[in-house]
C-alpha cells in the first residue's frame, strides 16, 4: 500500500491543475532555421467495439465508466506535425551495421520472460531518453500517453537496412508501445497495439528525409489489446480484451524541404513564386545498390523480437504435407491467439 515518489508526482500535479507543460525536444543541437523539414500527417479510425472478443454486442456488461478513455478516443491527438529532418537521425544504424537485414535495437528491450513485466498501475509515461525522444514524439500524435516501452516482453524498437544507396537508406523498424486512456481518478485502461511497423528514407548524415510511414497492421482480425483496472493497486481485478482498430497511421506529405533558401551568395530567397504559389523542389531519383523484399525484412525484424521464430512454423495444412515430404512427425499447437503479436 504505497507508491514511489515518482509515481505521486504527476498524479498530484495533475489533481493541483499544475501539470507542467512536458517538453521532449533532443538537446543536442539547436534549431537551425536552414535545415530541412517535413510534414506528416495522422490517419486515425477508432476501435470498432463490435470487434471486442468479449462484447460482441458492445461492451455488454462492462463499465461505461471504465471504457471512457477508449470511447472518447475517436481522433488522433495531432492531424499533423511538423518536425526537423535531422530528427530521425535515432533511425540511422549504428557504426558497423551495414548488412541488408541485419537487425539493431533503437531501444532495447529491458524485459525477458524471466524479468516479469512493468507496474499496470501508471498513468503517465516516464520523460523519454536519447532515442526514445523521436518515438514518443511521434506516437504523440495519436494520443498524448504513449508509453514507448510495453509493460511485458518483447519491448522497444528494432531495426534493419532494406535498401542501400550511396547518400541514402530506406530503414524497416517494428515498434512495441503501448497507450493509457485514462487519468486519475479513473483507474487505468492500457491499449496495447499488436506492433507498430513502418520504413523510413533518409540519407545517411540525416539531413535529408525523402520518405516515412508508420503503422498498425490491419491484417488480421484482431489487432490490439486492452487491458483495465477495477481498483487502486496492483492485486485489483483485471479485465482483458482484444479487437481491431482499422486505422492508425502516419505518414509524411512530402520529403522534407529546406526551411529557408538562401541564392549562392547567402541570400533569402523568397520561397513563393509571383503567382503566390510555392516553389516546387524536384528530387533526383534514388538509386539502390542493394535491397531487401519487405517480407524477408519482416521475418528478421520478427525473429529479432521472438527468437522461437527462429523455428519455421506452418499453417495446418502446409505441415503434414511438410510432414511427409520430410518423414517426420506433425506437432499441432492450437493457440487462442498469435504468439508473434502484442496484441495477443
Amino acid at each position: 500500500m504505497y507508491i514511489s515518489p515518482e509515481e505521486f508526482k504527476p498524479i498530484a500535479e495533475k489533481l493541483t491543475g499544475s501539470t507542467p507543460t512536458a517538453n521532449y525536444e533532443e538537446e543536442e543541437l539547436p534549431p537551425d532555421p536552414s535545415e530541412e523539414t517535413l510534414t506528416i500527417e495522422a490517419r486515425f479510425q477508432p476501435l470498432l467495439p463490435e470487434s471486442m472478443t468479449k462484447s460482441k454486442d458492445g461492451f455488454l456488461g462492462v463499465s461505461r465508466l471504465a471504457l471512457s478513455g477508449l470511447r472518447n478516443w475517436t481522433t488522433a491527438a495531432s492531424p499533423s506535425a511538423v518536425f526537423a529532418a535531422r530528427h530521425f537521425r535515432p533511425f540511422l544504424p549504428p557504426q558497423g551495421h551495414v548488412e541488408l537485414g541485419e537487425p539493431w535495437w533503437i531501444i532495447p528491450s529491458e524485459l525477458s520472460v524471466f524479468t516479469g513485466y512493468l507496474s499496470n498501475n501508471r498513468f503517465y509515461p516516464p520523460p523519454p531518453k536519447g532515442k526514445e525522444v523521436i518515438i514518443h514524439r511521434l506516437l504523440s500524435m495519436f494520443h498524448p500517453r504513449p508509453f514507448v516501452k510495453t509493460r511485458f516482453a518483447p519491448q522497444g524498437a528494432v531495426a534493419c537496412l532494406t535498401a542501400i544507396s550511396d547518400f541514402y537508406y530506406t530503414v524497416m523498424f517494428r515498434i512495441h508501445a503501448e497507450f493509457q486512456l485514462s487519468e486519475p481518478p479513473d483507474f487505468p485502461f492500457w491499449f496495447s497495439p499488436g506492433q507498430f511497423t513502418g520504413h523510413v528514407v533518409l540519407s545517411k548524415d540525416a539531413t535529408h528525409v525523402r520518405d516515412f510511414r508508420l503503422f498498425v497492421p490491419n491484417h488480421r482480425s484482431l489487432n490490439v489489446d486492452m487491458e483495465w483496472l477495477y481498483g487502486a493497486s496492483e492485486s485489483s481485478n483485471m479485465e482483458v480484451d482484444i479487437g481491431y482498430i482499422p486505422q492508425m497511421e502516419l505518414e509524411a506529405l512530402g520529403p522534407s524541404v529546406p526551411s529557408v533558401i538562401l541564392d549562392e551568395d547567402g541570400n533569402l530567397i523568397d520561397s513563393r513564386l509571383p503567382s503566390g504559389e510555392p516553389l516546387q523542389f524536384v528530387f533526383e531519383e534514388i538509386q539502390w545498390q542493394q535491397e531487401l523484399s519487405w517480407e524477408e525484412a519482416a521475418r528478421r525484424l520478427e525473429v529479432a523480437m521472438y527468437p522461437f521464430k527462429k523455428v519455421t512454423y506452418l499453417p495446418f495444412t502446409e505441415a503434414f504435407d511438410q510432414a511427409k515430404a520430410k518423414n517426420k512427425l506433425v506437432h499441432s499447437i492450437l493457440l487462442w491467439g498469435a504468439l508473434d503479436d502484442q496484441s495477443c
